[in-house]
């Protein structure tokens, strides 16, 4: 019997990608509405429209050439909540808006991505890729791509998970 082999690819967004992430985002806001989880819904328009990708950091993963299940956005700059003024000075991804298809979750894109993104990091000579997350669920899967929890932090009214992973660059 055969297996089934999958092809996937980290490419930057385009304009032609905004039918297809919205669809992704639609379909996670609605796996975290129906497990009570506060969704992505009021943010969609503008993840949508980051697509047009004019900084060059919205990133898709492609299944198969034909599939878009996974978007996320990659940063130099950190964001301005919870990263100490030392942090900020270092050479560091930043992963922000990680967010994949539920349909395809057997397969694993949201550690694809990070994955993708620590070696993309250490081709480029970058030691650290850093990331947040707001649901503690999620530190545990981010600590599964090899991140460790380095805080937690307070951000307007959300509770921030701070993590980070040194790349083995030269």
């Amino acid at each position: 019997m055969a297996e089934n082999v999958h092809m996937f690819a980290m490419r930057p967004a385009t304009s032609a990608d905004r039918a297809a992430v919205e669809k992704l985002l639609l379909a996670r806001c609605a796996w975290m509405e129906e497990r009570g989880i506060p969704s992505w819904r009021a943010s969609v328009d503008d993840l949508v429209s980051q697509c047009d990708n004019l900084g060059q950091d919205v990133w898709i993963l492609d299944l198969d050439g034909s599939e878009v299940v996974g978007r996320m956005t990659v940063q130099r700059q950190a964001p301005p909540w919870g990263w100490t003024e030392k942090e900020r000075s270092e050479d560091a991804f930043y992963l922000t808006t990680t967010v994949t298809d539920p349909a395809h979750r057997h397969l694993k894109p949201g550690t694809l991505m990070a994955w993708w993104a620590v070696d993309r990091a250490m081709d480029q000579g970058i030691p650290w890729v850093r990331r947040d997350c707001l649901w503690p669920g999620l530190v545990a899967y981010n600590r599964s791509q090899g991140f460790t929890l380095v805080r937690e932090a307070q951000w307007k009214k959300n509770r921030l998970y701070l993590l980070a992973r040194r790349t083995p660059c030269p």
